[in-house]
């Protein structure tokens, strides 16, 4: 599992490579029109340059493997990257945001639109792609850091459209106010997705239930099980990054052997773990007779 994390920074520095790329692109797209739309894309790519470094940092410290101070390892790390990440979103639409009201009431004449247009649309077509890799690669491995590198990439592109679409209108019609009016509504989406980013951050780090779609995959499982004189009650479950984690207690027959027991809860754990693609799965065994079995101690 760690050198298998570890491999994940290779998706971190594609990140930062499109990060450093795509400010270059907007800083000269800004330059040749002065569009306040414009510039206020090429901020949120600085924004995009500091997620990433952060990602890559996050993802390195998260491949560490389980020590005598973390048995349960280090996955927890990746939270506070797509945290910092989503908040990194807000300042930054926060900032176009108040740029754009400074616009609006002091409008200005855009220059070179079609040649500035053009190096903005580059910027935004490597941003798609590379925000394409992140989320396909955060989605298979469990990473909530690469998926919100990802998702971030994509508020950027969502960003460079809105602008694109408000400087070509300023070009068509001379109405400049259109630039920083844009500039404002992209803002609020961009808010949005930095609120979401923080509030899943904020649930990994709470150690919130798994999604609904792993507690159906758990419950076919225990219907199996239940079909072999098993019963199940206190089940608990969480996620630190790609981990999952599950802790149930099993209620067999008092008259099966330890041994038949044991087999038994060591076929449900790989049941489980091959459900869900991977998990650690901790059962305590009791007796199915025993009324005291179904006592559950939730201190």
């Amino acid at each position: 599992m760690t050198s298998h994390r570890t491999a994940l920074t290779r998706y971190a520095w594609l990140s930062i490579a499109a990060a450093v790329a795509t400010i270059l692109l907007k800083l000269v797209a800004y330059l040749l029109t002065g569009s306040m739309g414009l510039l206020s894309d090429a901020v949120e790519s600085v924004v995009n340059l500091f997620g990433a470094v952060m990602a890559l940092w996050m993802l390195s410290w998260a491949a560490q493997a389980a020590d005598a101070k973390h048995p349960y390892g280090h996955g927890k790390a990746e939270y506070f990257s797509s945290g910092m990440e989503g908040a990194l979103i807000i300042l930054a639409a926060l900032g176009i945001a108040a740029t754009a009201i400074e616009r609006i009431l002091h409008p200005r004449p855009l220059e070179q639109v079609g040649p500035g247009l053009a190096v903005s649309a580059a910027a935004s077509v490597a941003n798609f792609v590379v925000a394409r890799i992140l989320l396909a690669a955060g989605r298979r491995h469990n990473s909530i850091t690469l998926e919100a590198d990802g998702r971030h990439l994509f508020t950027d592109v969502l960003t460079s459209a809105g602008v694109i679409v408000g400087v070509g209108l300023v070009a068509v019609t001379g109405w400049t106010v259109l630039d920083p009016v844009v500039a404002l509504l992209v803002s609020a989406n961009i808010v949005w997705t930095g609120v979401s980013l923080v509030r899943r951050s904020v649930d990994g780090l709470m150690d919130v239930v798994l999604p609904k779609r792993d507690q159906e995959a758990i419950e076919r499982v225990m219907a199996v099980f239940r079909e072999k004189q098993v019963a199940f009650h206190a089940l608990r479950t969480r996620q630190a990054a790609a981990q999952r984690f599950i802790s149930v207690h099993m209620l067999v027959p008092g008259d099966w052997t330890v041994h038949d027991a044991h087999h038994m809860a060591e076929d449900f754990e790989q049941a489980l773990g091959a459900a869900l693609g991977g998990a650690f799965v901790m059962t305590h065994l009791e007796p199915i007779e025993d009324e005291n079995s179904f006592h559950e101690d939730v201190t």
